[in-house]
């Protein structure tokens, strides 16, 4: 098994973070792993808003439910995308900030904005302009407990053939 297949199943959501700000260096290479993600048509419409204002991250934090890892993590990305793109290609981009962001010993947790008109009034998006998710970004607790990963479901539960069911 290489090393980038290790990463890809060893990733996991951290919420808990160290007090410390990102160098700029680690955070300008997450940016650019995300600069590189895949898009429909090499569109490439997305944007991110990097957040470290702790007032600005809370009320980004306020526009989700569940949000606590963004309040606890030194930055914030918020990714943004124009009208008409597609929101699997924000995933994809998520999924490069966390895989990036792993591989230089950073910690980071996916994060739904479920108010994500209140997110788009609080970032000063422009009229159309979506955020429905958010990245948090730091350096991992190293005291903080390990939790207890729950695994993942049986391939031959979750794989169909030729059809669902199939």
């Amino acid at each position: 098994m290489n090393e980038t297949y290790r990463t890809i199943l060893g990733l996991r959501a951290i919420r808990e973070f160290q007090d410390r700000p990102l160098e700029q260096e680690d955070l300008d290479a997450v940016l650019e792993a995300a600069r590189w993600t895949g898009s429909a048509k090499n569109l490439q419409n997305w944007a991110m808003i990097v957040v470290r204002d702790r007032d600005q991250i809370e009320r980004v934090a306020a526009c989700g439910n569940g949000t606590g890892p963004l309040v606890a993590a030194p930055v914030t990305l918020v990714l943004v995308q124009e009208p008409g793109a597609y929101e699997l290609d924000t995933g994809r981009m998520a999924q490069n900030i966390m895989l990036a962001a792993d591989s230089l010993g950073m910690a980071t947790c996916p994060i739904t904005l479920h108010q994500d008109g209140d997110a788009a009034r609080v970032l000063g998006l422009p009229p159309g302009w979506r955020c429905r998710y958010a990245v948090a970004l730091g350096y991992p607790d190293p005291t903080a407990r390990p939790k207890n990963f729950g695994g993942r479901k049986p391939i031959e539960e979750i794989t169909h053939q030729e059809s669902f069911g199939g």
